[in-house]
This record gives C-alpha cells, sequence and structure tokens, in this order.
C-alpha cells in the first residue's frame, strides 16, 4: 500500500490533464494506461467544441439547442451553467497555445453541426481538434511539476469505508501484476465512456466501461446509462475502431446518400444530414440492415478539398482504398458516446464522499438522452475546473509531496479476450442502435452468464457497466434520444426524466427478466 497527499486523477484525456492543470500547485498523480496522448477518445475527437464565441450567437441560444438535442432530460441549470462558461475555455485553451483554425480577420472559423442552430464549433486544423488540445495540454504538464504521470498504469477498483472513496486499486496496463492500493486524499475519476463495450465502435480500444464499472461495483449511483450515442457516420472499413468521419463533413454540405444515390435523410427530417444525431443513425443503421449500402458523398461540396481540410478522413480513406474526391464514403452507425455514467451534481461529486468525476466517466445533466454534437470536449473542461475548485476547497491549504514510486506485486488476472469479444457482440446486437425487449434479455443473459465465470477485476468492470446499460435500456419502456425500443417506439412523457440506479439495483433488473424469459 501506498499513502500520498496527492490528489489521484484516473485517466488522461482532455478532462484528466486539464484538472490536474487546475489543480496546480496542488500535487496530483495522473493514472495512464497508455504514455500521455495516446489511447484516450479526447485525442481522437474530430468536429471541435461547441461555444458561442460572440455574436449572433449566444450561451441561452446554445442552451437552448442543447435542451432540444437531449429530448426532455437535459438538466436546464447545467446546460446553462455549462454554455455560459464555454467562451471562457475556448481563451483559456487559445492561450495555452491551441492553434485553433482562425479567418483572414483573426476570428475563430465555426463550423455548424448536427442540431446546432447556428455554426458554433470551434475547430482546429480541420477535424484533428481533440488530437491538438491534447498536444497543448500534454505539453503544459509536462513542464508542471506538481503533476506526476504514471504510465503504463489501470485503476481497477475503488477503496470505500463508509461511504467515502479512500484510495485507488492500481494494476499493470499491459502485463499482468498483482494489485497495488493507492490511498488518497481525492480522486478524481475522468476515465472515459463505455463504447468500446460494442463490437462497432469509433472509441479507443481500452475505453471499455472499466470506469463507470469500479465505481458502481464500488456503489456508486450511476445515472442515464441507458442513453448510449451511436454516431451515423463511423466509416465502414472492417478496421475496429471504426474511424470516423466528422459531422462537420456534414456541416460542409456532405449528404447522405444510398445505392440507389437516393438521399435517404430528405423524407425523414426536416434538416435532412443535420438531424440530430440519433435520427440520423437509426437512418444510417436500417439503410445498412436493409443492404442498400449507405454512404456519405462529399464529392459536390468539398472535392479534392476533403484531402488537405480534413486530414483524419481523408487517412482513413486512404488505408481502406476509398478515394473520397471521386467516391462516396461507405458509412454505418458506430457506438460513440455514452450520455450516462457516474451520478455526479453541480460541483462534480459523486454520491460517494471525497469522489469527484469529470467527462465523459459522468453523468452531469448536460446531455440528456442525446448528446449535441462537439458538447463532450465542452462539459468535459467545464467539469474538469468545477472539480478542480472543489477538491481544493474541500482539502484546505495545500501541502507537498513526494514523488509516488510504485512497484507492483507479482501475479494478477489476464482479461479473457475471448469473454470480451463475446460481451462486445452481445452489446451491439442486443443494445444496439434499434432494442426491443427479447433482444435485450438475451443479451443480459450473456452479461449474466460471462460474470459468473469472470476472474479480472477489468472484466467485472466491463461488466457491470454492460449491466447497468442493458438493464436501464430494459426498464425504460419507450423511446427517447439514443435510446431506441422498436416495442416501445414512442416517446411517453410521464418518461421524460433521468434514470438513477445502483449495481444492486440494475442486477434486480436483470435477474427479472431473465425470470421472464
Amino acid at each position: 500500500m501506498i499513502e500520498t497527499s496527492r490528489i489521484v486523477i484516473v485517466g488522461a484525456g482532455l478532462g484528466a490533464l486539464y484538472a490536474a492543470l487546475k489543480l496546480a500547485p496542488r500535487p496530483v498523480l495522473v493514472i495512464s494506461p497508455e504514455v500521455l496522448g495516446e489511447g484516450a477518445s479526447s485525442a481522437w475527437a474530430q468536429g471541435g467544441v461547441a461555444a458561442a464565441m460572440g455574436a449572433p450567437d449566444t450561451p441561452e441560444s446554445h442552451a437552448h439547442d442543447t435542451e432540444i438535442a437531449g429530448a426532455g432530460t437535459v438538466d436546464p441549470h447545467i446546460a446553462q451553467l455549462v454554455t455560459s462558461e464555454a467562451r471562457n475555455h475556448i481563451l483559456d485553451l487559445t492561450e495555452l497555445g491551441t492553434p485553433f483554425d482562425r479567418n483572414a480577420e483573426g476570428g475563430y472559423v465555426m463550423s455548424r453541426e448536427a442540431a446546432h442552430s447556428m455554426a458554433r464549433v470551434v475547430r482546429v486544423k480541420g477535424d484533428q481538434a481533440g488530437h491538438e488540445i491534447m498536444q497543448t495540454l500534454i505539453a503544459e504538464i509536462r513542464r508542471t511539476p506538481s503533476v506526476q504521470v504514471a504510465e503504463g498504469v489501470l485503476a481497477s477498483g475503488l477503496e470505500v469505508e463508509d461511504g467515502t472513496v479512500t484510495g485507488v486499486w492500481i494494476e499493470r496496463a499491459t502485463t499482468p501484476s498483482g494489485r497495488l492500493l493507492i490511498r488518497a486524499p481525492a480522486v478524481l475519476l475522468a476515465g472515459g465512456g463505455s463504447g468500446g463495450l460494442f463490437a462497432v465502435t469509433t472509441n479507443p480500444p481500452r475505453i471499455r466501461g472499466q470506469v463507470i464499472g469500479m465505481a458502481a461495483r464500488a456503489g456508486a449511483v450511476i445515472a442515464d446509462p441507458e442513453f448510449v450515442q451511436f454516431h451515423p457516420t463511423a466509416i465502414a472499413s472492417g478496421e475496429d475502431p471504426a474511424p470516423l468521419a466528422t459531422e462537420a463533413l456534414r456541416g460542409e454540405g456532405a449528404v447522405l446518400i444510398n445505392a440507389a444515390g437516393e438521399r435517404f435523410m430528405l423524407p425523414i427530417h426536416k434538416d435532412a444530414e443535420l438531424a440530430p444525431r440519433d435520427i440520423v443513425a437509426r437512418a444510417v443503421y436500417l439503410e445498412r440492415q436493409a443492404g442498400r449500402n449507405p454512404m456519405l458523398d462529399t464529392r459536390a461540396c468539398l472535392g479534392a478539398d476533403v484531402i488537405t481540410r480534413f486530414p483524419a478522413v481523408a487517412d482513413a480513406c486512404k488505408r481502406a482504398g476509398i478515394d473520397p474526391v471521386s467516391q462516396p464514403i461507405p458509412v454505418a452507425a458506430a457506438a460513440h458516446y455514452h450520455m450516462g455514467g457516474i451520478a455526479v451534481d453541480d460541483r462534480g461529486r459523486a454520491s460517494l464522499g471525497r469522489l469527484w468525476v469529470c467527462g465523459e466517466a459522468s453523468s452531469t445533466g448536460l446531455h440528456g438522452a442525446n448528446r449535441l454534437a462537439s458538447n463532450g470536449l465542452l462539459e468535459a473542461l467545464v467539469f474538469a475546473r468545477i472539480c478542480a475548485i472543489g477538491i481544493g476547497e474541500t482539502l484546505g491549504p495545500i501541502t507537498a509531496a513526494d514523488p509516488i514510486s510504485i512497484d507492483f506485486p507479482e501475479g494478477g488476472e489476464i482479461v479473457d479476450e475471448a469473454a470480451v469479444a463475446k460481451l462486445r457482440r452481445a452489446m451491439t446486437d442486443g443494445v444496439g442502435v434499434v432494442r426491443d425487449a427479447e433482444g435485450l434479455k438475451t443479451a443480459l443473459g450473456v452479461i449474466a452468464a460471462l460474470e459468473a465465470g469472470a476472474e479480472s477485476e477489468l472484466l467485472r468492470n466491463m461488466l457491470a457497466t454492460a449491466t447497468l446499460i442493458a438493464a436501464g435500456a430494459f426498464a425504460r419502456h419507450e423511446s427517447r434520444g439514443g435510446h431506441f425500443r422498436s416495442d416501445f417506439p414512442k416517446p411517453d412523457p410521464e418518461k421524460a426524466k433521468r434514470t438513477r440506479m445502483t449495481l444492486t439495483e440494475a442486477r434486480a433488473i436483470r435477474a427479472a427478466a431473465l425470470e421472464e424469459k
């Protein structure tokens, strides 16, 4: 066991690093499974950061669009809080050196994305926002003496005493090891979402709900687990994870067509390709299920400019042997973002004492049933700062801390990759874009069977999160936002409220569902 006065931050994406900087000069330990900048969803984000940077846009308009996209379950207070702070965070990142795209007059280049009423997404090098912001933060982290980064280390559990988190269990990320407990005065979880629990996903390989699962196993309340966002335009090239064709392409005028050349979104929604993500994702999914090969066509709106303006898309197309200048890009709906997560209040505090959460691992109430495009990075920035302030207020005066030396014991369990593959396939088949009772029961049965034989803590964490997602989906007898039930295809006004449940409650729902089966 290691005792430290450092704050332990689990995760190394945008929220984790921004919080570490905002906590400075308070000593922190950042737990990073990979080398900084690798393996975090933030670094893969293409679209940008949504922010009302000036007239005619306003934070109030941004909040309104957020609430409309969230399909009735957004917390208005949180929407106002986050959107009102957006501009300041863009200016802060700019001051740190983030090379946001600028126009000839020096203003920020703004893109319009789905369900936004105007162009308000700040970009970097077209589709490089996540990577460039992360590189800026990493450079600043390396210059900040109060931040110690433990690379190649994975958190696998929380230590809790009398409802208060007292430490984090860690192990090696790449090779088996025994577990080691770090006791710390406060813990911030910022380890990403759950998209990798699905067989078709845009998330990095390690983002499989482990952080949400370990908090749930420790007794934390989870909010809105059933609400998973499926991105409508993952490039259908067979890669795992699937490369993303950023929403900004549709903002530039790219259209969705099928094998017959029909723009299938036109009769579905007045905003066509710029309809809310859940609507576009279902349409793409159903086109693919029907064998009509949905594609994203950038030829007319961008032509050869797609190569230079959207280099990540161009590189993914090149790997797949697709020429986006002369060919439409085949696309599929893929698990992309988890609106649900560890329930937190407007100070970023979870239901367990001394535990804060920011980024995709949290559920703040901002996203409701369907996240508004490019609000993810924004939420991570805003709540990273909020969490840092709250931790500082809770802990009081800053105390010095020596660097931590980590020496893992031998032993450990290897994650059963065959079990993980079975879990991911069950989630895509039964808890995917279109759900029904029978498919959810089947998925819950697979999860229960895998849980009974799970030996590694990491797999148990994945299975906990999968249980919460599937149980939440089974219990919600309606369709809303990212949660679509073909056996309950309409929203129920009586159910326009957020879900809150513990893992114990989710397991009870699972048991009842399996009894029905």
